[in-house]
């Protein structure tokens, strides 16, 4: 069921979780104290990053990443040395990191042109 995240850039704009634990876990929390820390980093890239889900037995932790991030060729960088780096020293339990949108970002092959 989803609901809404405390993990915001302002009090006006929320963020949707796909699946949140009804109770919220101590692990989502965890996470989702960090990522909202994080955050305002990636908006002034004129990105932004939503925790869609935290498995809290694996550890697994699924994000996406929108705006500018789609479109940079860093992102994997920030996603894995950044945000997965962070994370596991900051959260205990937590081991991956993975961006839930990567299947869709390999459908479009080739480079922009802009006219």
């Amino acid at each position: 069921m989803p609901e809404t995240s405390p993990i915001a850039a302002t009090e006006a704009d929320s963020v949707e979780m796909s699946s949140a634990p009804p109770d919220g876990g101590a692990l989502f929390d965890a996470v989702a104290e960090v990522v909202r820390v994080i955050r305002p980093a990636i908006q002034a890239d004129q990105g932004d990053i939503f925790l869609r889900e935290v498995d809290e037995e694996t550890g697994v932790v699924s994000v996406e990443l929108v705006g500018a991030c789609v479109d940079c060729p860093a992102s994997s960088q920030t996603l894995k040395q950044g945000l997965e780096r962070i994370l596991k020293q900051r959260v205990d339990g937590v081991t991956e990191v993975r961006h839930v949108g990567e299947a869709l970002a390999g459908l479009e092959e080739g480079t922009r042109v802009s006219l």
